[in-house]
């Protein structure tokens, strides 16, 4: 068995025992956050029946996935680093989902583009829930205009997207999360990596972005 494969079913079994006791009726998705691997490095996974992969660059993600995809119809393929307006076209068309929408330009932009080429993509709005100047994402004090305005457009949000303060506890931060999402009546919840996915799991998130904890340090 491949290293990759036995990483992420551990990983999922970790997530089983943590979740045990709230006895859910699903489990969090696991996105194999793929950005900087090999396609050889990838396959693995592929081939073991996994379909979520997330990428964080555009054009690195058409070369390594274009062909891949058309291959393989039930890959879902994630958007979860910051998105320039000028990359979205490409993006639209390319990616199932996008972690990262963070204003009005951008959600107007992908909502445009996914109506030339009659598509739906999901998206999560990105929240700076540590309000951390070097971070992307939308700040609290104007996430009820950004969600309100993806909705007038109808854009399909569902759900928010964080990464808390890599110096503190993140705990705290995915609790507010998940009211924020409730407060919003929204489903999904992205957040949690490598270093904080169980913490992530146990404050109901469903989509788990884990890349180095499957498969291995970037070099």
């Amino acid at each position: 068995m491949h290293n990759t494969i036995q990483n992420l079913i551990d990983i999922e079994n970790k997530i089983k025992f943590n979740l045990s006791d709230l006895k859910l009726d699903k489990l969090p998705k696991i996105i194999a956050v793929s950005k900087t691997f090999k396609m050889n490095q990838i396959l693995p996974l592929i081939n073991h029946g996994h379909i979520d992969f997330g990428e964080n660059k555009v054009q690195e993600a058409v070369e390594k996935w274009d062909k891949i995809k058309t291959e393989n119809p039930k890959i879902k393929l994630h958007m979860i680093g910051k998105l320039q307006t000028n990359k979205v076209k490409v993006a639209v068309k390319l990616f199932d989902y996008i972690h990262s929408v963070d204003s009005e330009k951008l959600a107007k932009k992908i909502s445009d583009e996914q109506i030339k080429i009659n598509k739906n993509i999901k998206t999560f709005i990105q929240v700076n829930i540590g309000e951390e100047n070097q971070k992307s994402g939308v700040n609290l004090s104007q996430l009820k205009n950004l969600v309100s305005y993806c909705k007038e457009i109808n854009l399909d949000i569902i759900g928010l997207m964080c990464i808390p303060p890599s110096n503190k506890k993140s705990s705290s931060y995915f609790k507010q999360m998940y009211l924020l999402n409730k407060d919003f009546d929204l489903l999904e919840l992205s957040m949690g990596m490598s270093s904080d996915y169980l913490q992530a799991s146990q404050n109901s998130a469903t989509f788990l972005r884990i890349g180095s904890k499957i498969f291995g340090a970037r070099s």
